[in-house]
């Protein structure tokens, strides 16, 4: 007799009252979602979100390659009691993807009005959702899209927010109308002035079942900003998007243990009416997975601060150091990962503001870090007082801005546009403004970071004994490359704001001045070396550790053998063709 054939069943996506505990996974290593998913488990986790290298839109589910990884995960996910997965989309795509005859608005942009483009985008929605029959959810992007919504034409719909709640509504007829899925609506804003958009565009959403997923701190994930003042009070349910894993902040390739930090923005949430959960990335694409390495702590943090509003900072580390280690190692690893956010924040950040790309070395020419990454943005008034050796108050423009900035970015290089008091204000000018003091004030904060590097290795050293072979051997490299990390950042700094201050010629080229810029040139040499030299290569994501050997290269190139360059970002650095005279006396 021929069994039935017995057809799977995908599970219920969240009902409204459920709280979410999620995971989103980034990478397209197979093995490394397998483990992640492997581990959640234990961690409660009932969401998981696949997006970027998985699936970013929708529209990649026709790559063959992608649609079998996102069905293997899935069924993975469902096979370890993880209720809901949800998939990444973006609306708009780029605007190649829709056929031309939508594309009636002035410089070919999309009639909204045209009611055939609605019926296109629902049916083909419809078509790709029937590929992945098995998820729960989608996670709906609406702003920095493709062909950005807000920008095609209408003559109904001619306020920016009426266009982003059009294109979240049809979505929404669906995902929630159709197909009975749970649509959370991602937002973040890069200004004030886009937050007046996206404000007033939830308010038009139509079906009350739509959530929000919104970033823990306004735009994105820097240490310094503040938490999202929006989050949790537009009476929506909302879930916080947590980076674990260190985007800008090192990728989890060396030291980012802060719990702290992970409680304190978790907790002001949690406080809110509307949050109903969470999710956090585990990875910054290819091998950074944090599952099983030291950054997922921050990920126990969140888990134990869900569990327990009582809990702190010093109980999330014995308890994770003695799962992950054992209960001797528990002292020494405290001493060591507690040292991570301040260690960071003055090797990666300047004075209290983000200056790298993406965790990669490069403070100039990288025009965000001067502008659209300040966190003055959204601090008012914007001031940060600095410890880290330099125990001072500073204003985020006038004094830090003003000083650090080469001039390029300073006139317009470095889109000021999204700043507008700033501009209004005058506490810009578009010249070079670095000095002696500030330059100071830079290298006593990367000598502190150096110097909590330094003491979190040798913790890590003195816990050999109570660690096996293996766990040893991957902490001691993991705070080496944060040591060397640091001690690269502190000699690079020294060379590049000290080569921008002697530039400047006359009184500016004192004796400290060159001698700090000199020093610093060299031990960018004797930093850059180690790197290259160092034995065991670290897991590889969208930093490659590596490679910031070669942006210091550059740095001894312009400053050193080739003048600096004339031009960037099209605009004059008025430094082209300086070069210090490293061999002078």
């Amino acid at each position: 007799m021929t069994e039935p054939e017995v057809s799977f069943v995908a599970p219920r996506p969240l009902r409204q009252d459920e709280p979410v505990r999620g995971w989103t996974i980034l990478s397209d290593r197979p093995a490394d979602g397998l483990r992640v998913i492997e581990r959640a488990h234990a961690y409660g986790i009932n969401h998981l979100q696949l997006s970027h290298h998985i699936v970013h839109d929708l529209r990649h589910l026709r790559d063959m390659r992608r649609l079998a990884l996102v069905k293997e995960l899935t069924a993975a996910a469902h096979a370890a009691g993880i209720r809901e997965v949800v998939l990444w989309d973006h609306v708009l795509y780029p605007i190649g993807y829709y056929p031309d005859r939508f594309k009636t608005g002035p410089d070919g942009t999309l009639d909204l009005d045209n009611a055939g483009f609605w019926e296109w985008l629902k049916a083909d929605y419809r078509a790709l959702l029937d590929k992945v029959p098995g998820i729960q959810g989608i996670v709906l992007t609406f702003i920095e899209t493709g062909a950005r919504v807000e920008k095609q034409h209408s003559n109904l719909r001619k306020a920016n927010h009426e266009k982003l709640a059009a294109a979240v509504n049809a979505v929404a007829d669906v995902v929630i109308g159709e197909r009975g899925m749970n649509l959370y609506a991602r937002t973040f804003s890069y200004d004030e002035a886009e937050f007046r958009n996206i404000i007033p565009a939830v308010e038009l959403f139509e079906r009350r079942e739509i959530r929000l997923m919104m970033k823990e701190a306004p735009h994105d994930f820097f240490l310094t900003h503040p938490n999202d003042r929006f989050a949790g009070t537009l009476r929506r349910p909302t879930i916080i998007e947590f980076d674990a894993a260190g985007e800008f902040n090192g990728q989890g390739i060396i030291a980012n243990t802060w719990p702290e930090y992970m409680l304190r923005r978790w907790s002001d949430y949690l406080s809110r009416d509307d949050i109903i959960g969470y999710t956090a990335r585990t990875d910054r694409y290819g091998g950074t997975r944090i599952i099983d390495r030291p950054s997922e702590i921050n990920l126990f943090a969140l888990k134990r601060r869900f569990e327990d509003s009582a809990v702190d900072a010093d109980q999330v580390y014995r308890e994770f150091i003695a799962g992950r280690y054992g209960a001797a190692a528990v002292p020494l690893l405290h001493a060591a990962f507690a040292n991570a956010f301040d260690l960071i924040t003055s090797i990666f950040y300047t004075l209290g503001t983000h200056t790298c790309n993406h965790s990669r070395l490069d403070f100039d020419p990288y025009a965000s870090s001067y502008a659209r990454h300040v966190s003055g943005k959204w601090i008012d008034p914007p001031e940060v007082y600095v410890a880290h050796g330099v125990n001072r108050k500073f204003h985020y423009w006038r004094d830090i801005v003003e000083h650090i900035a080469p001039a390029w970015a300073k006139a317009g290089g470095a889109r000021l546009c999204e700043v507008p008091r700033v501009v209004e204000a005058g506490w810009l000018t578009a010249e070079e403004c670095m000095t002696e003091e500030y330059l100071r004030w830079i290298l006593a904060e990367k000598d502190y970071g150096v110097r909590l590097a330094e003491a979190s290795l040798q913790k890590v050293e003195a816990v050999a004994p109570h660690l096996d072979e293996t766990d040893f051997a991957e902490l001691r490299h993991h705070f080496t490359r944060t040591l060397l990390t640091a001690r690269l950042y502190r000699a690079t700094a020294s060379a590049y704001w000290g080569f921008r201050v002697w530039a400047r010629g006359g009184d500016y080229r004192s004796a400290p001045v060159t001698e700090i810029a000199r020093a610093g040139l060299l031990s960018m040499r004797e930093a850059v070396a180690a790197i290259r030299a160092y034995p065991v290569p670290p897991p590889r994501g969208e930093w490659t550790w590596a490679k910031d050997a070669g942006m210091a290269d550059q740095y001894w190139r312009w400053i050193v053998e080739e003048g600096w360059p004339e031009r960037t970002h099209g605009r004059g650095t008025g430094l082209g063709g300086v070069r210090f005279p490293l061999a002078a006396d």
